[in-house]
């Protein structure tokens, strides 16, 4: 108590310039983000809080902000880490220079591979980066009952990761059907979060009416999968957060940014959900969903109040999101507010990043826990031969820039024994998902159209959300070699052609994330993706493996493919390849 009482006099004290604060940041425009204004003046921080705002203070380290732009700390509101190819500490010493000092990141990836272990994993790495990475605790492990997954996680096993004070909520509730059938573990797991007061992420593609209101009304606060205006008005009317999407498969925010007006402004929060080093490296974080906002018209105050304030009050982050007195001192200085080139950071008053580079310690955490996942038994060639009886077949169609697919059909050709015969003049390959976990066998088949693969084969350990083996391939040979080369690896993403492997990237952080920099994944992805696109013809405008991770997500519309079978999420139901 005496601790706390003298931190808020020695506050008290350094706003009425009675004491010296232990920062001065001078001669900087101050975004703020409550009047929407810009004002000129001293940010004074004292313990690691702002004492005060404006007018003219004196402390033991002043900084000259020369002109520059000071603005709250940027804050995530939704990521997967894991998507990011790279641990958690890596992933903090990347984006804390681009200005996000905080971010609300779901890790069931890792846990859908590790169960609980991969949860601890996620929290003993975030300690090792000054960036403040806020757990929420998987609720759909595995993603449906259709899917297999490395661990199975029902209400009873949430309960204890809930209760504790180092998780931060109930993660995207992605099984919507069971919400709308009052599915007992899923109400379980709803009643579990709201009776230690904990925030539930929602996931909702494609809801609306009375469904999206009994959704709603379940507790879930966020959603971050609208496709049009309509998904955002009526979420937004009924009372939701929507998260404007970002990341290097998704692009949603300049489809939805007009959806952004003075009444709704404090109602979106922006994040990324999926973003890899390549992205990174060349656009930026929230420092680019800011560009883009201003490039669409939206005034930098509004944009800036959009991953500050509202991401803080969505979440109940009381100590920060604004620059007033008593918030934490996470504070980033913009070049511009146009390009937002971030040109210092302090996190807790501390000097983060600067230029372009992380400024603090920096040590990784033991993966040992959770090393050595890719088991795979009686998998062979013979596996991913189609025995089919008719030409005329279900395709999942990809849709450029999203995750969501068509469902299409085409008339193939079959070889002999029935298996499909690729056509150079067709842009459809096989697909297929092997299972990775417990050595099943199980392999499920189907066929990928508008991936532009003309040779060879793509395999990934990340098949979301399940994270089996997804490969995609001209031939079954080169589809097998790769499948082979991601058991010797331990995972990760290999190119193959002529039974030769082009790249490899391994993931031996649960067949997820690497144990190396990210300027080293973004070099080896770099070159992949090159490979993938010139040598292997996949389209341009399609990501080489962000978008093929996708093609097994379950819950996202309209056709998937898992280890178990082409998967019709409309009718969340099995369907054949035969369209006949």
């Amino acid at each position: 108590m005496k601790a706390k009482r003298d931190i808020i006099k020695r506050r008290i004290e350094a706003a009425q310039g009675q004491i010296p604060a232990d920062l001065v940041i001078k001669n900087c425009h101050i975004v703020n983000v409550y009047t929407q204004t810009i004002t000129e003046g001293d940010i004074a921080v004292i313990d690691g809080y702002i004492a005060a705002v404006g007018g003219s203070y004196e402390g033991r380290t002043v900084w000259d902000g020369k002109g520059a732009y000071a603005a709250p700390g940027l804050i995530e509101s939704h990521i997967h880490i894991e998507s990011s190819y790279v641990s958690p500490e890596e992933f903090g010493r990347l984006l804390v220079p681009l200005g996000t000092t905080t971010a609300i990141a779901d890790p069931h990836e890792i846990v859908n591979v590790c169960g609980l272990d991969g949860l601890t994993y996620m929290m003993e790495a975030a300690k090792q980066t000054a960036m403040d990475i806020r757990y929420m605790v998987p609720s759909c492990v595995p993603a449906t009952d259709f899917d297999h997954s490395g661990a199975v996680l029902h209400a009873p096993e949430l309960q204890g990761p809930l209760r504790s004070p180092d998780t931060f909520g109930l993660g995207e509730l992605m099984n919507y059907p069971g919400v709308l059938a009052a599915d007992t573990d899923i109400l379980e797991k709803i009643t579990a979060a709201q009776e230690v007061h904990k925030m539930i992420d929602g996931h909702s593609p494609g809801l609306h009416g009375d469904g999206l209101q009994a959704y709603i009304g379940a507790g879930i606060a966020t959603d971050h999968e609208c496709a049009d205006a309509e998904d955002v008005n009526e979420r937004i009317a009924a009372g939701m957060y929507v998260m404007l999407r970002n990341g290097s498969a998704c692009h949603d925010l300049p489809r939805l940014i007009q959806t952004v007006t003075p009444a709704t402004l404090r109602r979106f929060l922006l994040c990324s959900d999926d973003l890899h080093p390549h992205t990174i490296m060349a656009k930026g974080h929230l420092n680019e969903h800011l560009r883009l906002c201003v490039q669409h018209g939206i005034p930098a105050a509004a944009a800036i109040t959009m991953a500050t304030l509202n991401p803080a009050e969505c979440y109940h982050l009381t100590d920060r999101g604004a620059l007033t007195p008593g918030k934490r001192a996470d504070i980033v200085l913009f070049q511009d507010l146009q390009d937002f080139k971030a040109q210092a950071i302090w996190i807790a008053g501390k000097l983060a990043g600067k230029d372009g580079t992380y400024m603090l310690p920096f040590t990784r955490s033991d993966y040992s826990r959770v090393s050595s996942t890719v088991h795979i038994r009686g998998f062979s060639q013979e596996k991913l031969r189609m025995h089919l009886k008719s030409t005329h077949v279900h395709t999942i169609d990809i849709m450029p820039g999203s995750v969501v697919t068509q469902k299409g059909t085409a008339d193939i050709q079959l070889d002999d024994q029935g298996d499909f015969v690729y056509n150079p003049k067709e842009d459809i390959v096989k697909v297929a998902v092997v299972e990775r976990h417990h050595g099943t066998g199980h392999v499920g088949l189907g066929l990928l159209r508008g991936y532009g693969l003309q040779k060879g084969a793509v395999a990934v350990s990340i098949a979301h959300d399940s994270h089996n083996i997804i490969t995609a391939g001209t031939n079954t040979a080169d589809m097998a070699a790769a499948v082979t080369e991601l058991e010797k690896q331990k995972g990760g993403m290999v190119l193959v052609l002529d039974d030769r492997v082009l790249a490899s990237i391994p993931l031996p952080i649960a067949g997820l994330m690497s144990d190396q920099s990210g300027a080293w994944v973004d070099t080896q992805m770099t070159d992949l993706y090159r490979i993938g696109h010139h040598e292997l013809g996949i389209h341009d405008q399609i990501d080489v493996i962000m978008t093929l991770c996708f093609m097994s997500l379950p819950v996202i519309p309209a056709i998937k493919l898992m280890d178990t079978g082409l998967f019709d999420v409309e009718s969340f139901s099995f369907i054949s390849i035969e369209a006949d």
